[in-house]
């Protein structure tokens, strides 16, 4: 029931708060905080307790739920939890608690419908991770983009309607097209086993022709690149950064993207991996686009959230890069660019927020001189900007190399071209150093006498997601070894899914050249 509870009580402590901001607004924020809390302090719980999953060598799944729930159409109320899903619960609840304390001065009116969108979207988030039944992953996938339009397009800044509905029109086109294949996967397996069923438990074994698996591949691929996002699907993500509030931009950056690597990993590689396989080349191609066209547009902008927005796309594309590798390493340094991706860019929109708060701009042409000013900010700043471009010792970089160092295997020239792109990071992460908090100060004096270092809540904030990247630098094993057997399981499927479809074509020619014959 812990699987359960976790959604629930998100999304009965929307509601809750939602009502309480109604009488009083602080007792809201603080029920909101209570709730991603209670969840974050339950998935430590389940952490703490792990060590008996990663000895056993029986069962692929930590915890399982399951109910009927409308049978007649085979749809079940399905929950598992493996480790790749409990990093990425946790690191869910663990920005989810973030965003909560980044809003607490910045949203100021209708704050408990803020805070009801803020959870139901993490709640919609943590459906996307656990469940197991595609009808409810279609569900949850609907309840992410819902709230996250409101968050956008009522809270934003100057253009938020603008972003609000391109960022709908993207991921609810893209959705759809998932639908398709989803109801198609449900028909095609119906009609073949005699069972119409959501569960992905049986879907799994669904047989089709090559060119039915293209097609159902490209349905999944089409919502996952766009939520990841994948040039040139990418246009959506710097608008919806630049005009979302600040959790918003947390939340997306690393949250949101991450439901997109996610489901290649869990639905499109397994479902389809030879299809997948036939795509990988062009897939890892777009993936080293994304990595150099996304440093070079971060490097050129002026806006502060433009510009980390586009350092997304950059980084995104190592996991197009890695997924498409189909190597242990490769998916290995997929899962860590999942949760320290989203720790440092998440770490970058929070400095654009507090900066926004105290200058109200984003413009870094008119900044300068931070350091002085600011110097606690300023090193929080460096911190997140060297873990950007790769610093060894911090997580990113632990990411990066093992994402290299699988798809060296798997195409020796893309992988070269994909380090380059660690040097356009490199650019980008110092011209923030530089614009913002080194040189001459360029903003009128009157201006930014009002700015003032961090306070204490954004030093709570802070200062957990410095410790967690420098552990993920440091000692990334623990997560790793977490990670390992839903890795391995998933490619060992794909190499025997794979291995049984080449068989059975050897087989069918064989027996066609002795008819002939």
């Amino acid at each position: 029931m812990v699987l359960l509870l976790f959604i629930i009580i998100l999304m009965a402590g929307g509601v809750v708060a939602w009502i309480a901001s109604r009488f009083n607004e602080t007792v809201g924020k603080i029920i909101a905080l209570l709730t991603v809390s209670a969840d974050l302090a339950l998935s430590i719980m389940v952490w703490l307790n792990r060590q008996a999953y990663l000895d056993s060598s029986q069962d692929q799944w930590m915890m399982r739920f399951n109910a009927e729930w409308i049978p007649t159409f085979g749809i079940s109320v399905s929950f598992a939890l493996d480790g790749l899903s409990l990093l990425m619960i946790m690191l869910t609840f663990f920005l989810g608690v973030l965003a909560v304390l980044t809003s607490w001065k910045e949203i100021e009116y209708r704050t408990g419908f803020y805070y009801f969108n803020l959870l139901w979207v993490l709640a919609g988030i943590t459906g996307v991770f656990l469940t197991m039944d595609l009808f409810l992953f279609y569900f949850f996938w609907e309840v992410m983009l819902i709230p996250m339009y409101f968050l956008i397009g009522v809270w934003g800044h100057e253009n938020k309607t603008y972003a609000a509905y391109k960022f709908f029109i993207f991921t609810q086109a893209s959705g759809l097209l998932m639908l398709l294949a989803i109801l198609s996967l449900y028909f095609i397996h119906g009609s073949a086993n005699g069972t119409y069923t959501f569960n992905y438990f049986e879907l799994l074994n669904t047989t089709y022709s090559p060119e039915v698996g293209r097609l159902l591949m490209l349905g999944f691929l089409a919502a996952f690149v766009v939520k990841l996002p994948v040039v040139p699907f990418h246009t959506w993500l710097p608008d919806a950064h630049s005009q979302a509030p600040t959790a918003g931009s947390l939340i997306l950056a690393g949250l949101l993207l991450k439901t997109g690597a996610y489901g290649l990993l869990r639905f499109v590689v397994p479902f389809f991996p030879e299809a997948s396989l036939e795509l990988a080349p062009v897939a890892m191609l777009f993936g080293v686009i994304g990595i150099l066209y996304g440093a070079i547009l971060a490097f050129s902008q002026t806006d502060f959230k433009r510009l980390v927005a586009y350092t997304s796309v950059s980084h995104m594309g190592f996991v197009i890069l890695g997924v498409f590798a189909f190597n242990e390493l490769a998916w290995q340094g997929v899962v860590m660019q999942m949760i320290t991706h989203g720790i440092s860019t998440g770490a970058l929109f929070i400095l654009a927020g507090s900066l926004y708060e105290r200058i109200h701009t984003r413009d870094i042409t008119s900044m300068g001189g931070f350091w002085a000013r600011m110097p606690f900010m300023a090193v929080i700043a460096l911190i997140f900007s060297m873990a950007s471009l790769g610093l060894p010792g911090l997580g990113n970089f632990v990411a990066e190399f093992l994402t290299l160092l699988g798809s060296w295997s798997a195409n020796r020239t893309l992988t070269i071209f994909a380090a380059i792109g660690l040097v356009g990071a490199t650019a980008y992460s110092l011209r923030i150093m530089q614009k913002i908090y080194y040189g001459e100060a360029r903003m009128d004096p009157h201006r930014s006498s009002h700015s003032q270092d961090l306070g204490t809540r954004e030093k709570l904030i802070f200062i957990p997601m410095v410790l967690l990247i420098v552990w993920l630098g440091v000692y990334p094993q623990v997560f790793i070894d977490t990670a390992k057997r839903p890795v391995n399981d998933g490619l060992k499927l794909s190499e025997q899914k794979i291995r049984k479809s080449f068989e059975a074509r050897e087989a069918v020619l064989n027996q066609k050249g002795g008819a002939h014959e």
